[in-house]
C-alpha cells in the first residue's frame, strides 16, 4: 500500500513541470491604439453603411506554444461609436438600438479558439466567445487571424496583427429599433496590432 501511495505521489509530482509551462506560457500583450480599429457594417434603406467603435480596454494573452489556449477580453465604448452618416448616429445610440445611456459598453470574452487545418491561427481559424450587448450575453463565433510582421522570423513575436470578422443578428440582443430601415445583420471587421508587454 505504501509503495502504491509513493508511486502515486511521485507520478503526481512528475506531472507538475508539464503543467507549469502551460500556465506560464500565456504572454500578455497590449493594444497599439493607433493601429487598431473596430469596424461594423449595416444596411440602411438598402444601402451599405459603415461605422467604427473604439476599444475602451483589452486583455490579450497569447500562448505561443499552444495557440488554442490564448485568451481575449475586449470592452468597446458604445458612446463613442461613429457612422459615416452623421444623422444615423443618434438613432443608433438611442434606447431602441444600442441604448448607450444604459449600456455604455459592449464586451467580448473568448471561450474557445479553433485552429485552422495547418494548426495555425493565420488560416481558417475561429474564435468563439460570449458577447454582451445591451445587457444580453450570447455566444458568437468569428473568423480569426493572427500574423507576424511580413518577412519576419518565426520567433519575431513582439508585435502581432489580429483580424476578426463575422456578423451578428441585432435582434438577438434586443437592438431592434427601426426595422423598416435597418437590416437585421450587422457585420464586424476588427483589426488590431498588439505589442508584447514589457
Amino acid at each position: 500500500m505504501t509503495g502504491i501511495t509513493r508511486r502515486t505521489v511521485l507520478a503526481g509530482l512528475a506531472a507538475l513541470p508539464s503543467l507549469r509551462p502551460a500556465q506560464a506560457a500565456l504572454i500578455p500583450y497590449v493594444l497599439a491604439p493607433d493601429e487598431t480599429s473596430v469596424g461594423f457594417t449595416f444596411q440602411l434603406s438598402g444601402v451599405a453603411q459603415t461605422g467604427t467603435m473604439p476599444i475602451q480596454a483589452a486583455d490579450v494573452q497569447v500562448d505561443t506554444q499552444r495557440l488554442q489556449n490564448s485568451r481575449v477580453d475586449v470592452i468597446l465604448n458604445v458612446a463613442r461609436a461613429r457612422t459615416k452618416l452623421p444623422f444615423a448616429r443618434g438613432p443608433m445610440l438611442s434606447p431602441s438600438v444600442l441604448d448607450a445611456d444604459r449600456f455604455p459598453t459592449i464586451r467580448f470574452t473568448s471561450t474557445r479558439i479553433q485552429l485552422g487545418p495547418a494548426g495555425r491561427i493565420s488560416e481558417g481559424a475561429f474564435i468563439t466567445g460570449d458577447l454582451t450587448l445591451r445587457g444580453v450575453t450570447r455566444p458568437i463565433t468569428l473568423e480569426a487571424g493572427l500574423y507576424r510582421p511580413p518577412g519576419s522570423s518565426s520567433d519575431a513575436l513582439d508585435r502581432l496583427s489580429i483580424r476578426l470578422t463575422g456578423a451578428l443578428n441585432r435582434h438577438n440582443f434586443g437592438a431592434s429599433g427601426f426595422p423598416d430601415l435597418v437590416q437585421d445583420e450587422v457585420g464586424l471587421n476588427i483589426r488590431a496590432e498588439i505589442l508584447r508587454k514589457r
